[in-house]
């Protein structure tokens, strides 16, 4: 492919190099003369492992160079990739004037250049970037319409500084979010041999997953040196016991936990949360990150208690209130306390789950239930048909089986909040509300 790639930072300068190793005809644009001159005569802008020696062979194999001249370089690719910094200004928004710049030059060679072009934003932006800046000005300076005359894909880098070569070559995936089939494809002939998965999506869901991955990594180094703090206070070696944690790779190192949803609860997670921040705390050890978890896990309390009064009905009806799909436990199960927030607010309920039946209940259930919250065991009906004769609302509580069909069977008035996904089902359509979907 003939690729012209806008930024010759450390990312661009890698990919420029990486891409032209492969054989494709690579024209790097900067507006810095002495990044440009140091390409043209094979050498590196950029301190990476490698890349001096791609650079180098690709350009005396013709296959890579590099301008100043935008205009002469889109006239001669097929496919803009833009590799700009964006930068954090001190409120913590990010600074998109390089992006603005270079989506106005290559608008400007788009309006005098005939065929379709395919213009691949790989900077790292914030979802919606792409819709409310790269399009508009691409548009506005083109005077041509984006997903048909031109198109727009995004295509964030996971690239490591030290390693950004072996990344480029050995992805953990590449992710392409595309406006139009025509880009995508493109970009999936390009990236079609390396190693590992090949995702593509929306451009809002691409956006996302870079900031998605790297707060993720800095929440790990964040989660670990709070532990390695406990570890030193109480004498016990902080890397041994992260090495034991690592090696559980179904829970601890795994996709398990990481579905967006309703509060956790249960009789193990609350109360060990508190058991170990407490334990900090007497030791005088500040965990701010540890700190921050029950209260996150209230305010999806609040949020799912903000989602029924926001549908503006009383009568509710709870499917599964027990803290998982598949028990009878209701010790601290986040469900029960969305339950005591409706009814201290006058809502009509009635709570259906089959696990959680009072005449099998023993030991500290049954004692929970009849003396803690027997209130909200009163409410409680023996048939799910009942729920949905009451319900105006229906909550998705947990995950049971059996409420897999409970959208094929709503009336028109009646609206579902869903707290764990029991659908497929997206909150654009009126009868569904998903908590984080």
């Amino acid at each position: 492919m003939n690729i012209d790639i806008f930024g010759l930072g450390y990312v661009g300068a890698v990919s420029a190099g990486c891409l032209a190793h492969d054989g494709h005809r690579v024209i790097g644009v900067d507006p810095s003369a002495t990044k440009v001159e140091l390409i043209n005569a094979g050498q590196t802008p950029v301190i990476e492992a490698e890349i001096g020696t791609l650079i180098q062979e690709s350009v005396e194999k013709g296959q890579l160079s590099a301008t100043m001249d935008f205009a002469s370089a889109i006239e001669q690719t097929d496919v803009s990739i833009v590799c700009v910094g964006t930068p954090s200004q001190l409120n913590g928004s990010l600074d998109l004037s390089h992006v603005r710049t270079v989506c106005e030059q290559i608008g400007e060679s788009l309006r005098r250049k005939d065929g379709f072009h395919a213009v691949v934003i790989r900077s790292t932006i914030l979802p919606g970037t792409i819709r409310q800046i790269v399009i508009p000005t691409l548009e506005e300076y083109s005077g041509k319409r984006a997903g048909e005359d031109f198109g727009i894909c995004h295509n964030p880098e996971f690239l490591r500084e030290g390693t950004a070569v072996k990344d480029f070559y050995q992805p953990p995936k590449t992710v392409i979010g595309e406006l139009d089939t025509r880009s995508g494809d493109i970009l999936a002939e390009l990236y079609g041999h390396l190693p590992g998965p090949l995702i593509r999506t929306d451009i809002e869901t691409a956006e996302m997953v870079k900031y998605t991955d790297n707060v993720w990594h800095a929440l790990k180094v964040g989660f670990a040196n709070e532990i390695g703090n406990i570890c030193k206070a109480l004498e016990i070696d902080g890397h041994r016991l992260m090495d034991i944690f690592c090696q559980d790779t179904k829970l601890n190192l795994s996709p398990y936990y990481m579905k967006p949803g309703f509060a956790f609860g249960g009789s193990c997670l609350p109360k060990d949360v508190r058991a170990l921040t407490y334990k900090a705390r007497s030791m005088d050890i500040p965990v701010p990150i540890l700190d921050a978890i029950l209260p996150s896990n209230a305010l999806q309390v609040k949020k799912a208690f903000d989602m029924v009064v926001a549908k503006g009905r009383k009568k509710v009806g709870i499917l599964g209130f027990s803290f998982k799909a598949g028990t009878d436990d209701l010790r601290e199960s986040p469900v029960v306390e969305l339950i005591e927030r409706l009814l201290g607010k006058g809502y009509e309920l009635k709570i259906y789950d089959k696990n959680v039946n009072l005449a099998s209940l023993v030991g500290a259930n049954r004692d929970y239930i009849l003396n803690r919250i027997p209130h909200i065991a009163r409410l409680m009906v023996k048939d799910l048909s009942d729920i949905l004769a009451h319900g105006e609302v229906l909550i998705v509580g947990n995950g049971s089986a059996e409420f897999q069909g409970v959208l094929g069977q709503l009336k028109p008035d009646q609206v579902v909040v869903d707290l764990v996904r029991i659908s497929d089902g997206r909150s654009d359509v009126a009868s569904y509300d998903g908590i984080c979907w």
